[in-house]
């Protein structure tokens, strides 16, 4: 495998295998995604990647990280993606939305704010989350999700792909890792429940295959379905990679085409070796043992790097975040260094 190589994805081929990372922006109002956000993701399509992912998206109002997140819970969000979606795909892209929710960080300022929890004046709102633990310290005491609580998580899922579906986008991701909502119910450190939900991994996985099985019938297959996880907590008796692997067996399993591997996020403070590709041989264990597709992310940032990685046979697709914030037009630039053609858009050829 090399970086300028199809893959096929499901019904969908990639033109290569380098892939926008999901990456919240905090300026939506409403949950309507506007001109920002069409700025943001076209230019990334127009720039050369393959697929472009949408920020965590909300399912739901009280799913937001902020009040600035976008949502896809109704129809005039499914309306304003719509445009988006489909300037994306003309530029030679695939349009992907990444689907979340924010369980007990839910309710925060933007990070330019101070990322705290946002104050009662500020329109704050009760965090859901699998049990009444609080992120951090100051943070509020989340309310825990009964059994109504999760059939309408479940359903949220559900009707975002259906959404999504409508709007335009052609890959669904399900975000199920960074200490949100499905994350909580996997590590241990924030799901204490004694139901069904809680205790054995089985349990503790319940609720994400739960809304798997939901989303696969809102966006039946061949239409590829991804699903993004923190493969550890980087603490002691937390979430680990071997339960994650067991965890991607079953995703497998139950329809996903393929995993992406990321980390942390589930308890402030944790000790992360964050070093050039420090979560690339997740991507590989997962990979290699679940025997599922995988996507590399996290401080990737070189063309010969990522070329690299899916040249050992790593993982199957490159997701960048912080260097497309840099470089919009970084697959240009790589095709260049690595000799492969990038056809320019049309508008540009005489740059060429």
């Amino acid at each position: 495998m090399h970086l300028f190589e199809p893959l096929e994805l499901g019904d969908v081929v990639l033109r290569n295998r380098i892939a926008v990372s999901p990456m919240c922006q905090y300026s939506a109002f409403g949950g309507l995604p506007g001109p920002w956000h069409m700025v943001h993701l076209g230019s990334r399509a127009v720039g050369g990647a393959a697929l472009v992912f949408t920020e965590a998206t909300a399912i739901s109002p009280e799913g937001r990280i902020s009040p600035g997140d976008t949502g896809i819970w109704d129809e005039p969000q499914q309306q304003a993606w719509a445009p988006i979606a489909a300037f994306i795909a003309a530029q030679g892209a695939v349009p992907g939305i990444q689907l979340a929710h924010a369980g007990r960080k839910a309710s925060t300022q933007a990070p330019w704010l101070g990322g705290g929890p946002l104050a009662e004046e500020s329109g704050a709102w009760m965090p859901l989350a699998p049990s009444p633990v609080p992120f951090d310290e100051g943070h509020p005491v989340p309310q825990a999700l009964d059994a109504d609580g999760l059939r309408k998580v479940v359903a949220d899922f559900a009707d975002a792909a259906t959404r999504s579906r409508l709007a335009g986008f052609r890959v669904v991701e399900i975000h199920a890792a960074h200490g949100y909502l499905l994350h909580q119910f996997l590590s241990p450190l924030s799901n204490q429940r004694n139901d069904a939900y809680g205790g054995s991994l089985a349990n503790r996985a319940r609720l994400l295959l739960e809304v798997v099985a939901a989303v696969r019938v809102a966006w039946p297959a061949p239409m590829p379905l991804t699903v993004r996880v923190s493969a550890t907590d980087w603490t002691p008796g937390g979430w680990d990679i071997g339960e994650c692997v067991e965890l991607s067996r079953w995703l497998r399993e139950a329809g996903v085409d393929l995993i992406v591997c990321s980390s942390g996020g589930s308890v402030p403070r944790a000790r992360v070796p964050a070093v050039p590709g420090y979560q690339v041989p997740f991507a590989a264990r997962i990979r290699r043992e679940a025997g599922i597709r995988t996507g590399a992310v996290g401080l990737i940032t070189d063309a010969q790097q990522a070329d690299d990685i899916l040249g050992r046979g790593e993982a199957d697709l490159v997701l960048m975040a912080r260097e497309f914030l840099r470089d919009p037009y970084f697959p240009r630039r790589a095709a260049a260094e690595l000799g492969h053609a990038l056809a320019p858009p049309v508008q540009y050829q005489r740059a060429w």
